[in-house]
């Protein structure tokens, strides 16, 4: 049997299932492209929600994390499951450290230009500067759940009740600089994807809006945001090399990576997060971006 025929087989044969939660039981509609690029290739195809208890998980050649949004409230119990999922992508290790945003603090520490961050725990006092515009959130959130932003001093007090309403809760609070910048620029979000050789490269860019237009917290819903196709400029590119240069070595062949970043004052691109676990990937932005995510799917089965 030739080469060709046999992975044809074998993708013939493949099952895959792309992760989801209850709020999207038929996936969000920006990973259909990527259902579908798998499909016309001959992979059977499941949508299934990360915690549903009949799913037989071992059964598939992979599972891809895509919308399980849900999963916040219930983080230690998702990263339980994670760790029970064979052939997970991206696998449970990085579910585990990406989820928390205090893997910032570990890109910092390894060169990497991000916004300024402060980090406040149970029991523990923030000491709020005196003036300028500021981002209160949970380290563990998802679609901008619980965030708010704050113009200091006049909503000193609204912003104190936002990190000691995080922290009684036993979470972690932090606190960045409000990049004004997203204001005009936006915010740009750059995607990679494996080459032929396993080697994270750029597959896109998508320019984000803003969100955070109102002071004060909630969830804001995915679809509100403001995506459109982007070029990214060589300063943001140079950027998110340093980024993947950074992701800590114990994370090898990962699936995908999204890497987000926002001018800061002097211009410099800075990382304002990078996600590894459940980040939308703007496939619709870029017609062919689902066929290269299918293709390096398939090379795994």
């Amino acid at each position: 049997m030739s080469t060709s025929t046999t992975a044809e087989a074998t993708r013939e044969s493949s099952r895959v299932a792309l992760i989801t939660c209850h709020l999207f039981p038929s996936l969000w509609d920006d990973d259909f492209p990527l259902r579908d690029a798998l499909r016309a290739r001959g992979v059977t195809v499941d949508v299934v929600r990360w915690d549903d208890m009949a799913a037989d998980w071992p059964s598939y050649d992979a599972a891809i994390l895509r919308s399980p949004w849900d999963y916040v409230a219930r983080r230690d119990d998702f990263v339980a499951w994670a760790y029970k999922v064979p052939r997970l992508l991206n696998p449970a290790p990085v579910v585990e450290w990406n989820t928390d945003k205090r893997y910032l603090h570990e890109l910092a520490a390894a060169g990497v230009p991000i916004t300024p961050t402060t980090y406040v725990g149970p029991g523990e006092v923030w000491n709020p500067p005196s003036d300028g515009e500021w981002v209160v959130k949970p380290t563990i959130s998802a679609g901008s759940q619980d965030t708010g932003r704050y113009a200091l001093p006049a909503q000193l007090a609204a912003a104190e009740a936002h990190v000691a309403r995080l922290t009684a809760a036993g979470r972690t609070a932090m606190i960045q600089p409000y990049l004004s910048a997203v204001d005009t620029a936006g915010e740009t979000a750059l995607l990679y994807f494996p080459d032929a050789s396993g080697k994270l490269t750029f597959s896109h860019a998508a320019r984000k809006g803003p969100m955070l237009t109102a002071t004060g917290g909630g969830a804001i819903d995915p679809g509100s945001e403001d995506i459109s196709a982007r070029t990214p400029s060589p300063d943001e590119l140079e950027t998110a090399s340093k980024v993947l240069a950074a992701i800590p070595s114990r994370f090898p062949n990962l699936l995908y990576a999204r890497i987000d970043v926002i001018p800061g004052p002097d211009g410099t691109p800075l990382l304002v997060e990078l996600e590894l676990t459940e980040p939308s990937l703007f496939l619709l932005t870029a017609p062919s971006a689902a066929t290269r995510l299918a293709e390096a799917i398939i090379a795994r089965l």
